[in-house]
């Protein structure tokens, strides 16, 4: 593979994912995007596994820290490429964050209960407790009684909820599914150093907590090939929701297409969370002033711009969209 294409997708991860929410991130993948040894060793690895965010949760999960500068993250790489090299290929980027849930909550609100939700790339799965977690809706007010309370700026007219989902399954399917609790030190390496980090952690914590008192089921599989399967197992009397976040751009064009034409086809509610343009068929309403926005839909209806890490929700205009 050309360096020079790992390179410009480290220069897109520095100039335009990380400035915001990490600058200790932005500034070593800036560096990295001009070091030709670091990239020498990333653009032998498939394609997949040039994520910045990858690596350096694999270098931090090591070190228990994050690189100091470019010059330290050369010499981790390089001095521990065989081990760097096995840790990144066994790994994947899972991040888990529960206050997504926040924006989540307002797109099940219409529908009928009990739910069966069901967390496509779920890692860990701590985004199948909506119902577990309290909410701080500013403007709205609070909703829940929990160990986790997610505040969530919100804009526009969100059916903001009076009451929390009846949830009576929760299942998740990854390739490689987490453990909240066995897995906790790589949840932790995922979250970037920045403003927030230490209120993540925070999170991630009391998240981790609740689901391990009520463990979800876990299908270890390819979305593709298991998820028909997981939707006909489902008892009767329960209304099937099919969501994810941030997962369809880990898949290659074609498979993003088909997994919309999958999910269309079964008979189940579909909430998506993902970057504009990411999910086929989507139209995409104006862009907020961020690029950073995660844009939400229901059964394929954009509906709201949500932050990427939870936190803020603007809800469009049904007439918007269309």
């Amino acid at each position: 593979m050309s360096a020079a294409e790992v390179a410009r997708r480290w220069r897109v991860f520095a100039e335009h994912e990380a400035p915001v929410r990490s600058p200790h991130y932005a500034a070593l993948a800036a560096e990295v995007a001009e070091d030709e040894a670091v990239l020498g060793f990333l653009a032998d690895l498939p394609r997949l596994k040039w994520q910045p965010n990858l690596l350096l949760g694999v270098l931090r999960l090591r070190h228990g820290r994050p690189p100091r500068d470019g010059a330290e993250l050369r010499a981790w790489v390089l001095e521990d490429a065989d081990r760097v090299r096995t840790e990144v290929l066994a790994r994947a980027t899972q991040t888990n964050e529960p206050a997504r849930c926040a924006a989540l909550l307002p797109a099940l609100t219409d529908l009928s209960g009990p739910l069966a939700l069901i967390e496509v790339g779920a890692s860990a799965g701590l985004c199948l407790y909506p119902d577990r977690y309290a909410y701080d809706y500013r403007p709205g007010g609070r909703l829940g009684t929990s160990d986790l309370v997610l505040p969530c700026a919100v804009t526009g007219e969100p059916p903001l909820p009076t009451a929390l989902p009846e949830v009576a399954v929760r299942v998740g399917i990854d390739l490689h599914p987490l453990d909240p609790v066995a897995d906790a030190d790589w949840l932790r390496a995922l979250v970037w150093p920045g403003p927030q980090h230490d209120e993540r952690v925070a999170r991630l914590t009391a998240a981790a907590a609740i689901a391990a008192r009520e463990p979800a089921r876990t299908v270890t599989g390819d979305l593709l090939e298991v998820l028909p399967g997981v939707v006909a197992a489902l008892p009767s009397g329960v209304t099937p929701v099919v969501f994810h976040t941030a997962v369809l751009t880990y898949l290659p064009r074609a498979g993003r297409s088909a997994f919309v034409e999958l999910v269309r086809s079964l008979p189940v509610r579909w909430v998506s969370q993902e970057g504009p343009e990411v999910v086929a068929g989507i139209a995409v309403p104006p862009h907020p002033a961020s690029d950073e926005r995660f844009l939400l839909a229901v059964d394929g209806r954009p509906v709201a711009w949500t932050g990427p890490h939870g936190g803020s929700l603007d809800w469009i205009d049904p007439g918007v969209s269309g």
